[in-house]
């Protein structure tokens, strides 16, 4: 095996270990964050029964919790996104629920 062929082998080694194990950006966990919530939101949107419905809104619930940690390095931009998503899934659940609970 000649020194070229080691260093090649080294830098390929080194390429694949940095594959298997990447690290987080601040921007990926601030589109983690975003995009959790939203799956979260158009499940609540499908979802047909109250238990289902709080489960989804929990969920985001919990997005918006973990945006607020700070040094986390999570945008006030993500946060302030979250916090709409939050609204709006307030109303979509609260909205169903008086629906639910409507007398006849």
């Amino acid at each position: 095996m000649t020194v070229n062929s080691r260093s090649r082998l080294g830098s390929a080694a080194q390429y694949a270990e940095k594959e298997r194990h990447p690290l987080l950006s601040d921007n990926d966990i601030n589109t983690i964050l975003v995009n959790g919530a939203q799956i979260s939101l158009s499940k609540l949107k499908r979802a047909q029964s109250f238990d289902a419905r709080l489960y989804y809104y929990a969920e985001i619930g919990v997005y918006l919790e973990v945006s607020l940690s700070r040094g986390a390095g999570i945008l006030d931009a993500t946060r302030e996104q979250l916090q709409r998503i939050h609204t709006e899934a307030t109303h979509l659940h609260m909205d169903a629920n008086k629906t639910l609970n409507a007398v006849g």
